[in-house]
């Protein structure tokens, strides 16, 4: 037992820190995924072009090597970001191609009819976007977008490749100093597992919850 408070002291510093860095990933992921599904949507041929390249790169590439593209690659164009903002701008870029579908579902998923009443009304179309098209859109795509910030809040896991000090990294740390792998590690799990399994749960109750309003 004193064992197992001993590793726990020494990896809870490391899930606030994961707790940091997937509030950065959300924070720009979310508004990439965003602004990248009204290019998608754009009947502009270059906008949507643009857009969809800039969704199948971000797609495209694997997590862990956007990790080194910024942190180890961004340097040599003279810019320098330390470890927690690199892994925030690297798996946010990642999670704003994938969201960007998830975005792009929920806008054309608004009734035409909420358009053309906006248009009756003689509303402009940013004030008819922001204030009829893009709050049903939230409403739809929450459950699925608080599924992509889950998987992502495991993903922060490989952060601990460029030295940031999350709850994996902290977790190798302290079995390295005591050769005890299988405790520590199984105690990171349990901790991700703790904070995954609650918000899955939640999560499922939104996405029934919608499904049951949208038959009605």
């Amino acid at each position: 037992m004193e064992l197992f408070f001993y590793f726990l002291g020494k990896t809870l510093p490391g899930l606030l820190v994961s707790l940091q860095v997937i509030v950065g990933v959300v924070a720009i992921g979310i508004p990439l995924g965003m602004l990248l599904a009204l290019g998608l949507v754009n009947t502009s041929r270059p906008i949507h072009g643009a857009a969809l390249v800039a969704v199948e790169i971000c797609r495209g590439i694997p997590a862990l090597v956007m990790l080194y593209i910024v942190y180890f690659g961004l340097p040599q164009f003279e810019v320098i970001l330390d470890a927690i903002p690199s892994a925030c701008m690297a798996l946010g870029i990642s999670m704003g191609g994938f969201l960007a579908d998830v975005f792009r579902a929920g806008f054309l998923a608004v009734p035409m009819g909420q358009r053309e009443a906006a248009s009756a009304l003689g509303l402009s179309r940013p004030t008819a976007f922001f204030r009829v098209i893009l709050p049903q859109t939230v409403r739809i795509v929450t459950p699925p977008v608080l599924g992509y910030v889950i998987s992502y809040f495991q993903a922060t896991a490989l952060a601990y490749t460029i030295a940031v000090p999350e709850l994996m990294s902290r977790a190798y740390s302290v079995a390295s100093d005591n050769f005890r792998f299988l405790e520590a590690l199984t105690l990171a799990g349990v901790l991700y597992a703790i904070i995954c399994i609650p918000s899955a749960f939640v999560v499922n109750r939104m996405s029934e919850r919608e499904g049951a309003s949208s038959k009605h």
